[in-house]
């Protein structure tokens, strides 16, 4: 009697959830491609960019506190080998990421989320049951989701079909989703237990019956994928009636899901900076794009009060009927961010074919490519430190294609070594070359004695 009751009430919250939620945008470990994963500064960024969710892992470490990461091995984010099941929460929370953050645990998390009601959270149980019998890790994500009032504020997802059980036993309520990567995972033993499915875009492109059969069976479906460079895959999903999608480019989430919904204009309210290397017009109007006789200058503070997406740009609104091309202001870098890099030139990486994109966006790719053997002077910048672009004359280019041209003596080199970890792009021109002749090839002694001169 008690089993089916759990059902009934996992039935109601399901069709409550159902009625009430439209396309949710849930941002992969934060914001990965701006910031590092899993950290305050990724979920912040998700949260700013439009997802309605962030997706985190929990892992529990040797003195069975729930530590956040994807990882057993905690080396590819901090770059140090711990595994966390190994190590105590102190040991643990010693190693930090580029950003400078903490590994932080799920206490913490909430603990600084907890007076933020439109932050919300997608927990996922890394655990397989087959080896471990223990029900400790999702024993203790209850308790700290009740300790800190949370239950309206979090779903949970697995690949384990066992802790989801475990859950719909001791939060009866809770919004429980199955992760699959095939469709045999799928059957009438589970869906009973949980509120949806988070399948691969690739099944759901293989077997689109399933989007109509789940929501038949009043069962929500979220999508997982890269999504970065796929307009054909965003357009795709977005004519279809997922749910969802679960996604590494939260913004990009978030201009799908307003073109889903028709919405043109949403509020920012986030101070940004302009770093272009001269003053730019502002418009009164984002449709007509009449310029102005105002101007924004170099290095000003603009702040941003809505967002207005024309023609699949995107502009904002910094004052009472002025507007200005989102492109030339950041809201994510800062001066420091940029400093060493912005007297600097850029020039192709050898033998790479930089792609030029019309908008620092991953959907502006252009068919244009940086010309081989140029140096070209940086007139603006956006993104962010780990996921930084350049403007260029030809048009915005990833910080990560090219090689940076400029870093030629230890007052350059000393203001790059001040910059954080994340902010440290290793794709340096450490030795200069004749202008004339723009392939230089010292000797193997003279190339190092010269580059010890500038790192020393």
């Amino acid at each position: 009697m008690k089993r089916k009751s759990q059902l009934l009430w996992a039935l109601f919250f399901s069709l409550v959830f159902v009625i009430t939620s439209g396309f949710t945008v849930v941002g992969h470990r934060g914001d990965p491609i701006k910031y590092p994963e899993e950290t305050i500064q990724a979920d912040n960024s998700a949260f700013n960019s439009g997802a309605d969710y962030v997706e985190l892992d929990l892992q529990l470490s040797k003195d069975g506190i729930l530590v956040i990461s994807h990882d057993d091995d905690l080396y590819r984010v901090t770059h140090t080998h711990a595994i966390v099941s190994q190590n105590n929460f102190e040991t643990l929370k010693q190693l930090r990421y580029d950003n400078g953050e903490h590994v932080m645990s799920l206490n913490e998390l909430f603990e600084h989320y907890k007076n933020k009601p439109n932050a919300k959270f997608v927990l996922e149980t890394k655990i397989d049951h087959s080896l471990n019998p223990s029900y400790e890790l999702e024993d203790k994500i209850a308790q700290i989701v009740k300790k800190y009032h949370m239950q309206k504020r979090i779903m949970i997802h697995s690949f384990s079909a066992a802790s989801l059980f475990h859950f719909r036993e001791i939060m009866p309520d809770a919004y429980l989703i199955l992760i699959v990567g095939s469709l045999k995972r799928i059957n009438f033993s589970i869906l009973p237990q949980v509120n949806a499915i988070n399948a691969s875009s690739d099944i759901v492109q293989e077997h689109p019956f399933l989007i109509h059969w789940l929501h038949k069976l009043h069962k929500q479906l979220y999508v997982w994928a890269e999504m970065d460079e796929s307009p054909a895959l965003w357009h795709w999903l977005i004519n279809r009636n997922v749910d969802g999608v679960v996604t590494n480019y939260p913004a990009t989430g978030f201009k799908y899901k307003l073109a889903k919904s028709g919405t043109k204009k949403y509020a920012i309210d986030r101070t940004g900076i302009y770093f272009g290397k001269t003053k730019t017009a502002t418009m009164m109007n984002p449709y007509i794009r009449i310029k102005e006789k105002k101007y924004i200058y170099p290095n000003q503070r603009v702040d941003v009060m809505y967002g207005v997406r024309v023609d699949d740009k995107l502009y904002y609104q910094i004052a009472e009927k002025t507007f200005i091309s989102a492109e030339f202001v950041n809201l994510d870098l800062r001066r420091k961010d940029i400093a060493p890099y912005q007297n600097k030139k850029i020039i192709a990486q050898p033998k790479q074919k930089v792609a030029i994109y019309s908008y620092p966006d991953n959907q502006a790719k252009t068919s244009k490519i940086l010309p081989a053997n140029q140096l070209f002077k940086i007139r603006n910048f956006n993104g962010t430190p780990k996921n930084m672009w350049l403007y260029t004359k030809l048009g915005w280019i990833k910080a990560k294609d090219i090689l940076f041209y400029g870093f030629f003596n230890q007052s350059e080199f000393k203001q790059y070594h001040l910059l954080p970890r994340v902010s440290q792009y290793s794709n340096l021109v450490l030795l200069a070359y004749n202008p004339n002749q723009l392939v230089y090839n010292p000797t193997f002694a003279e190339a190092q004695r010269q580059i010890l001169q500038i790192i020393r």
